[in-house]
Protein backbone atom coordinates (compact mmCIF):
# COMPACT_ATOMS: atom_id res chain seq x y z
CA UNK A 1 0.00 0.00 0.00
CA UNK A 2 1.14 3.83 -0.77
CA UNK A 3 1.29 6.35 1.62
CA UNK A 4 -1.53 8.75 1.87
CA UNK A 5 -0.53 11.87 -0.09
CA UNK A 6 -2.50 14.23 2.13
CA UNK A 7 -0.40 13.48 4.69
CA UNK A 8 2.77 13.33 3.20
CA UNK A 9 4.75 16.83 3.92
CA UNK A 10 5.97 16.29 0.37
CA UNK A 11 9.72 18.31 -0.84
CA UNK A 12 12.90 19.21 0.35
CA UNK A 13 12.81 20.44 4.01
CA UNK A 14 15.29 21.98 6.46
CA UNK A 15 14.36 19.34 9.86
CA UNK A 16 15.95 18.66 12.87
CA UNK A 17 15.75 14.46 13.44
CA UNK A 18 13.12 14.76 15.87
CA UNK A 19 10.80 16.52 13.28
CA UNK A 20 11.63 14.36 10.51
CA UNK A 21 10.38 11.86 12.85
CA UNK A 22 7.26 12.81 13.40
CA UNK A 23 6.81 13.39 9.81
CA UNK A 24 7.89 9.43 9.13
CA UNK A 25 5.38 8.80 11.50
CA UNK A 26 2.73 10.91 10.18
CA UNK A 27 3.82 9.46 6.65
CA UNK A 28 3.82 5.93 7.82
CA UNK A 29 -0.39 6.57 8.81
CA UNK A 30 -0.19 6.82 12.19
CA UNK A 31 -3.00 8.72 13.79
CA UNK A 32 -2.49 8.31 17.48
CA UNK A 33 0.56 9.43 19.43
CA UNK A 34 0.44 9.48 23.09
CA UNK A 35 3.28 10.72 25.24
CA UNK A 36 4.76 13.06 27.83
CA UNK A 37 7.41 15.65 27.56
CA UNK A 38 10.78 14.67 28.27
CA UNK A 39 14.16 16.18 26.98
CA UNK A 40 15.65 15.89 24.52
CA UNK A 41 12.69 13.92 22.85
CA UNK A 42 10.15 16.15 22.87
CA UNK A 43 10.06 18.29 19.56
CA UNK A 44 8.48 14.67 18.18
CA UNK A 45 5.49 15.33 20.56
CA UNK A 46 5.34 18.77 19.88
CA UNK A 47 5.55 18.62 15.62
CA UNK A 48 2.76 15.53 16.52
CA UNK A 49 0.91 17.92 18.74
CA UNK A 50 0.79 20.91 15.68
CA UNK A 51 0.24 18.42 12.70
CA UNK A 52 -2.38 15.59 13.90
CA UNK A 53 -5.32 18.08 13.97
CA UNK A 54 -4.35 18.76 9.86
CA UNK A 55 -4.46 15.19 8.97
CA UNK A 56 -7.11 13.48 10.93
CA UNK A 57 -4.55 12.14 13.98
CA UNK A 58 -5.02 11.85 17.85
CA UNK A 59 -2.23 13.20 20.07
CA UNK A 60 -2.93 12.89 23.89
CA UNK A 61 -0.29 14.14 26.65
CA UNK A 62 -0.65 11.68 29.10
CA UNK A 63 0.20 12.34 32.52
CA UNK A 64 3.37 10.26 32.88
CA UNK A 65 5.55 7.44 30.81
CA UNK A 66 3.87 4.35 31.87
CA UNK A 67 -0.01 5.50 30.79
CA UNK A 68 2.00 6.93 27.59
CA UNK A 69 3.06 3.08 26.84
CA UNK A 70 -0.11 1.57 27.81
CA UNK A 71 -2.61 4.43 25.52
CA UNK A 72 -0.96 3.71 22.53
CA UNK A 73 -1.13 -0.28 23.12
CA UNK A 74 -4.98 0.50 23.90
CA UNK A 75 -5.31 2.11 20.28
CA UNK A 76 -3.43 0.04 18.71
CA UNK A 77 -5.36 -2.60 19.84
CA UNK A 78 -8.35 -1.41 18.77
CA UNK A 79 -6.95 -0.29 15.01
CA UNK A 80 -4.41 2.50 15.21
CA UNK A 81 -1.18 2.79 14.05
CA UNK A 82 0.11 4.50 17.13
CA UNK A 83 3.21 5.84 18.69
CA UNK A 84 5.11 7.46 21.42
CA UNK A 85 8.84 8.94 22.45
CA UNK A 86 10.64 9.33 25.09
CA UNK A 87 14.29 9.64 26.87
CA UNK A 88 16.55 7.56 29.47
CA UNK A 89 14.53 8.18 32.87
CA UNK A 90 10.97 8.12 30.98
CA UNK A 91 12.22 4.91 28.65
CA UNK A 92 12.84 2.80 32.33
CA UNK A 93 9.24 3.56 33.31
CA UNK A 94 8.01 2.82 29.59
CA UNK A 95 9.55 -0.87 29.85
CA UNK A 96 6.58 -2.48 32.17
CA UNK A 97 4.18 -1.95 29.20
CA UNK A 98 7.11 -2.14 26.18
CA UNK A 99 6.90 -6.10 27.77
CA UNK A 100 3.53 -6.36 27.91
CA UNK A 101 3.16 -5.09 24.46
CA UNK A 102 5.71 -7.68 23.46
CA UNK A 103 3.23 -10.15 25.23
CA UNK A 104 -0.01 -8.88 23.60
CA UNK A 105 2.09 -9.18 20.18
CA UNK A 106 0.94 -5.49 19.69
CA UNK A 107 1.86 -3.34 16.68
CA UNK A 108 3.39 0.11 17.82
CA UNK A 109 6.75 2.10 17.44
CA UNK A 110 8.78 4.08 20.46
CA UNK A 111 11.25 6.16 19.82
CA UNK A 112 13.96 6.73 22.64
CA UNK A 113 16.16 9.63 21.90
CA UNK A 114 19.22 8.75 24.08
CA UNK A 115 20.96 11.46 26.78
CA UNK A 116 23.82 10.97 28.90
CA UNK A 117 22.87 8.92 32.39
CA UNK A 118 21.78 7.37 34.72
CA UNK A 119 19.41 8.77 36.35
CA UNK A 120 18.09 12.57 36.05
CA UNK A 121 22.17 12.47 34.46
CA UNK A 122 22.53 14.83 31.13
CA UNK A 123 18.99 16.01 29.92
CA UNK A 124 20.59 17.93 27.24
CA UNK A 125 23.94 16.29 25.84
CA UNK A 126 23.81 12.71 24.11
CA UNK A 127 24.15 9.56 24.79
CA UNK A 128 23.88 6.04 23.78
CA UNK A 129 24.04 4.09 27.18
CA UNK A 130 20.24 2.49 26.96
CA UNK A 131 21.13 0.03 23.99
CA UNK A 132 21.26 -3.09 26.29
CA UNK A 133 18.56 -1.50 28.11
CA UNK A 134 16.68 -1.48 25.10
CA UNK A 135 17.54 -5.14 24.57
CA UNK A 136 16.64 -6.33 28.39
CA UNK A 137 14.82 -3.40 29.35
CA UNK A 138 11.96 -6.07 30.38
CA UNK A 139 11.47 -8.72 31.99
CA UNK A 140 10.94 -12.07 30.69
CA UNK A 141 12.77 -13.82 27.36
CA UNK A 142 11.66 -11.86 24.12
CA UNK A 143 13.55 -10.87 21.20
CA UNK A 144 12.92 -6.86 20.24
CA UNK A 145 13.76 -5.11 17.28
CA UNK A 146 15.61 -1.70 17.14
CA UNK A 147 16.98 0.61 14.62
CA UNK A 148 19.48 3.52 15.03
CA UNK A 149 19.57 6.51 12.58
CA UNK A 150 22.17 8.62 11.83
CA UNK A 151 20.93 11.78 10.33
CA UNK A 152 17.14 13.10 10.20
CA UNK A 153 16.58 12.31 6.55
CA UNK A 154 17.30 8.13 8.48
CA UNK A 155 14.96 9.67 11.35
CA UNK A 156 12.17 10.37 8.64
CA UNK A 157 12.79 6.82 6.53
CA UNK A 158 13.65 4.64 9.56
CA UNK A 159 10.36 5.75 10.91
CA UNK A 160 8.64 4.28 8.24
CA UNK A 161 10.53 1.30 8.39
CA UNK A 162 9.94 0.90 12.00
CA UNK A 163 5.91 0.91 11.38
CA UNK A 164 6.30 -1.13 8.47
CA UNK A 165 8.12 -4.15 11.08
CA UNK A 166 6.10 -3.11 13.52
CA UNK A 167 2.86 -4.27 11.15
CA UNK A 168 4.79 -7.05 9.35
CA UNK A 169 5.86 -8.84 12.85
CA UNK A 170 3.44 -7.66 15.28
CA UNK A 171 5.01 -6.04 17.86
CA UNK A 172 6.52 -2.92 19.11
CA UNK A 173 9.48 -1.57 17.98
CA UNK A 174 12.11 0.59 18.98
CA UNK A 175 14.07 3.88 16.80
CA UNK A 176 16.95 4.06 18.98
CA UNK A 177 18.45 7.69 18.20
CA UNK A 178 20.20 10.26 20.64
CA UNK A 179 20.42 13.82 21.01
CA UNK A 180 22.95 14.63 18.41
CA UNK A 181 20.40 13.21 15.78
CA UNK A 182 17.53 14.77 17.20
CA UNK A 183 18.46 18.11 17.80
CA UNK A 184 20.84 18.24 14.07
CA UNK A 185 19.00 20.25 11.61
CA UNK A 186 19.84 18.51 7.65
CA UNK A 187 17.89 18.51 4.39
CA UNK A 188 15.15 16.50 4.49
CA UNK A 189 14.00 14.94 1.00
CA UNK A 190 10.52 13.87 1.57
CA UNK A 191 9.69 11.84 -1.64
CA UNK A 192 5.91 11.59 -3.14
CA UNK A 193 3.18 9.53 -1.33
CA UNK A 194 3.56 7.45 -4.25
CA UNK A 195 6.94 6.07 -3.76
CA UNK A 196 6.49 5.40 -0.39
CA UNK A 197 5.93 1.73 0.86
CA UNK A 198 3.54 1.11 3.86
CA UNK A 199 2.96 -2.37 5.26
CA UNK A 200 -0.70 -2.81 6.20
CA UNK A 201 -2.29 -4.52 9.55
CA UNK A 202 -2.71 -7.80 8.61
CA UNK A 203 -6.31 -8.95 9.91
CA UNK A 204 -7.31 -12.46 9.65
CA UNK A 205 -9.69 -13.87 6.54
CA UNK A 206 -11.91 -16.38 8.78
CA UNK A 207 -15.25 -15.46 9.84
CA UNK A 208 -16.15 -14.41 13.74
CA UNK A 209 -15.96 -17.61 15.90
CA UNK A 210 -13.79 -19.51 13.91
CA UNK A 211 -10.69 -16.93 14.34
CA UNK A 212 -8.49 -16.72 17.28
CA UNK A 213 -6.13 -13.52 18.22
CA UNK A 214 -2.91 -15.54 18.95
CA UNK A 215 -3.53 -18.48 15.93
CA UNK A 216 -0.59 -18.17 14.04
CA UNK A 217 0.06 -18.67 10.00
CA UNK A 218 3.05 -20.37 8.43
CA UNK A 219 4.90 -17.46 8.81
CA UNK A 220 4.73 -17.67 12.74
CA UNK A 221 3.06 -14.27 12.99
CA UNK A 222 -0.75 -14.03 14.24
CA UNK A 223 -3.47 -12.40 12.21
CA UNK A 224 -5.28 -9.67 14.38
CA UNK A 225 -8.76 -9.89 14.59
CA UNK A 226 -10.71 -6.53 13.74
CA UNK A 227 -12.45 -4.72 16.94
CA UNK A 228 -16.38 -4.35 15.92
CA UNK A 229 -16.41 -6.72 14.13
CA UNK A 230 -18.31 -9.82 15.65
CA UNK A 231 -15.13 -11.35 17.06
CA UNK A 232 -14.37 -11.98 20.22
CA UNK A 233 -11.45 -12.40 22.18
CA UNK A 234 -9.38 -11.99 25.46
CA UNK A 235 -6.50 -9.73 25.65
CA UNK A 236 -4.28 -10.57 29.18
CA UNK A 237 -0.45 -10.19 29.75
CA UNK A 238 -0.68 -13.61 31.98
CA UNK A 239 0.40 -16.90 29.50
CA UNK A 240 -2.19 -17.76 27.70
CA UNK A 241 -3.94 -20.03 24.72
CA UNK A 242 -4.43 -18.92 20.95
CA UNK A 243 -7.53 -17.80 22.56
CA UNK A 244 -6.11 -15.23 24.51
CA UNK A 245 -7.69 -16.87 27.66
CA UNK A 246 -4.95 -17.65 30.78
CA UNK A 247 -3.47 -21.10 30.97
CA UNK A 248 -0.54 -21.03 33.52
CA UNK A 249 1.36 -23.93 32.85
CA UNK A 250 5.02 -24.77 32.13
CA UNK A 251 3.85 -26.44 28.09
CA UNK A 252 1.64 -23.24 27.44
CA UNK A 253 4.68 -20.85 28.48
CA UNK A 254 6.75 -22.66 26.22
CA UNK A 255 4.36 -22.12 23.32
CA UNK A 256 4.14 -18.34 23.82
CA UNK A 257 7.93 -17.44 24.82
CA UNK A 258 9.09 -19.29 21.76
CA UNK A 259 6.44 -17.73 19.10
CA UNK A 260 7.55 -14.37 20.71
CA UNK A 261 11.17 -15.51 19.95
CA UNK A 262 11.01 -17.39 16.58
CA UNK A 263 8.76 -14.62 14.33
CA UNK A 264 12.18 -12.46 14.96
CA UNK A 265 14.90 -15.23 14.50
CA UNK A 266 13.13 -17.08 12.10
CA UNK A 267 13.17 -13.71 10.04
CA UNK A 268 16.76 -11.93 10.75
CA UNK A 269 18.38 -12.26 7.40
CA UNK A 270 15.16 -9.90 6.37
CA UNK A 271 15.06 -7.66 9.20
CA UNK A 272 18.67 -6.79 10.19
CA UNK A 273 20.17 -3.91 7.95
CA UNK A 274 23.68 -3.39 7.92
CA UNK A 275 25.61 -0.94 5.13
CA UNK A 276 29.05 -1.94 5.07
CA UNK A 277 31.82 0.04 2.94
CA UNK A 278 35.63 -1.72 1.81
CA UNK A 279 34.93 -5.19 4.32
CA UNK A 280 36.18 -7.22 1.62
CA UNK A 281 40.06 -7.81 2.17
CA UNK A 282 39.65 -5.81 5.22
CA UNK A 283 42.25 -6.21 8.20
CA UNK A 284 40.05 -4.38 10.61
CA UNK A 285 36.41 -3.75 10.35
CA UNK A 286 35.03 -0.64 12.57
CA UNK A 287 31.43 -1.32 13.57
CA UNK A 288 29.05 1.65 14.54
CA UNK A 289 25.08 2.63 15.05
CA UNK A 290 23.38 5.99 15.27
CA UNK A 291 25.76 9.64 15.47
CA UNK A 292 28.80 7.30 16.01
CA UNK A 293 28.65 5.70 12.52
CA UNK A 294 29.14 9.34 11.16
CA UNK A 295 31.81 10.20 14.01
CA UNK A 296 34.03 7.52 12.58
CA UNK A 297 34.42 8.70 9.12
CA UNK A 298 37.30 11.01 9.44
CA UNK A 299 39.39 8.32 11.12
CA UNK A 300 38.56 6.29 9.06
CA UNK A 301 39.70 7.95 6.19
CA UNK A 302 42.59 9.05 7.60
CA UNK A 303 43.69 5.11 8.38
CA UNK A 304 42.96 4.60 4.71
CA UNK A 305 45.17 7.39 3.28
CA UNK A 306 47.78 5.69 5.16
CA UNK A 307 47.24 2.44 3.62
CA UNK A 308 45.52 1.14 6.45
CA UNK A 309 42.91 -1.64 5.05
CA UNK A 310 39.94 -0.74 6.93
CA UNK A 311 36.29 -1.52 6.55
CA UNK A 312 33.20 -0.08 7.89
CA UNK A 313 29.88 -1.52 8.98
CA UNK A 314 27.31 1.14 9.90
CA UNK A 315 24.72 -0.77 12.04
CA UNK A 316 21.34 0.60 10.79
CA UNK A 317 19.67 -2.40 12.56
CA UNK A 318 21.33 -3.08 16.35
CA UNK A 319 18.42 -5.93 17.39
CA UNK A 320 18.73 -8.18 16.63
CA UNK A 321 22.49 -8.31 16.28
CA UNK A 322 24.37 -9.18 13.00
CA UNK A 323 25.45 -12.27 14.93
CA UNK A 324 25.83 -14.41 11.83
CA UNK A 325 28.25 -11.50 10.16
CA UNK A 326 30.23 -11.09 13.13
CA UNK A 327 31.20 -14.39 13.09
CA UNK A 328 31.76 -14.88 9.70
CA UNK A 329 34.31 -11.72 9.72
CA UNK A 330 35.97 -12.93 12.80
CA UNK A 331 37.71 -15.57 10.83
CA UNK A 332 38.50 -13.03 8.50
CA UNK A 333 40.32 -10.07 10.15
CA UNK A 334 42.71 -9.25 12.49
CA UNK A 335 40.26 -7.03 14.64
CA UNK A 336 36.83 -5.60 14.96
CA UNK A 337 36.05 -2.27 16.48
CA UNK A 338 33.09 -0.90 18.39
CA UNK A 339 32.61 2.84 18.48
CA UNK A 340 29.44 3.68 20.54
CA UNK A 341 28.60 6.32 23.12
CA UNK A 342 28.60 4.06 26.29
CA UNK A 343 31.80 1.77 27.93
CA UNK A 344 30.96 -0.99 26.13
CA UNK A 345 26.68 -2.33 25.44
CA UNK A 346 27.08 -3.54 22.08
CA UNK A 347 30.67 -4.17 22.02
CA UNK A 348 30.06 -7.15 24.50
CA UNK A 349 27.76 -8.67 21.50
CA UNK A 350 30.09 -8.12 19.13
CA UNK A 351 32.96 -9.29 21.39
CA UNK A 352 30.79 -12.50 22.21
CA UNK A 353 30.08 -13.56 18.79
CA UNK A 354 33.86 -13.09 17.59
CA UNK A 355 34.65 -16.03 20.13
CA UNK A 356 38.03 -15.48 19.77
CA UNK A 357 38.74 -15.66 16.31
CA UNK A 358 40.02 -12.59 16.03
CA UNK A 359 40.52 -9.16 18.11
CA UNK A 360 38.20 -7.31 19.69
CA UNK A 361 38.18 -3.31 20.21
CA UNK A 362 36.10 -0.70 21.98
CA UNK A 363 35.86 2.24 21.45
CA UNK A 364 34.07 3.66 24.38
CA UNK A 365 32.90 6.93 25.60
CA UNK A 366 31.26 8.52 28.25
CA UNK A 367 27.54 10.66 27.39
CA UNK A 368 27.69 14.28 27.19
CA UNK A 369 30.20 14.46 23.91
CA UNK A 370 30.97 12.47 21.06
CA UNK A 371 34.32 10.76 20.32
CA UNK A 372 37.05 12.65 18.55
CA UNK A 373 38.14 11.10 15.66
CA UNK A 374 41.64 10.97 17.02
CA UNK A 375 40.06 8.14 19.68
CA UNK A 376 39.25 6.53 16.94
CA UNK A 377 42.24 6.39 14.56
CA UNK A 378 44.72 5.63 17.56
CA UNK A 379 42.19 2.61 18.19
CA UNK A 380 42.53 1.57 14.20
CA UNK A 381 46.12 1.99 14.59
CA UNK A 382 46.20 -0.30 17.47
CA UNK A 383 43.58 -3.14 15.83
CA UNK A 384 45.78 -3.51 12.98
CA UNK A 385 49.47 -4.13 14.66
Amino acid sequence: MKADPNRVLTGSHYLDGNHACAEGAIAAGCTFFGGYPITPSTEIAERVSRRFPKVGGVFIQMEDELASMAAILGASSGGAKTMSCTSGPGFSLMMENFGLGIMLETPCVLVNVQRGGPSTGLPTLPGQADMMQARWGSHGDYEVIALAPDSPQESFELTIHAFNLSEKYRMPVLIMTDECVGHMTEKVVIPPADQIELVERKYTKKKPGEAWPYDPDDDGISPLLPVGKGYKFHITGLTHDERGYPVITAKAHEWNVKRLMDKVNDHVDDIIWLEEQDVDGAEVVVMAYGISSRVMQPAISRARKEGIKVGQIKMVTVWPFPEKRVRELAAKVKSLVMVEMNLGQVFLEMDRCAAGKCRTHLVGHFGGTVHKPDEIYDAIKEAVK
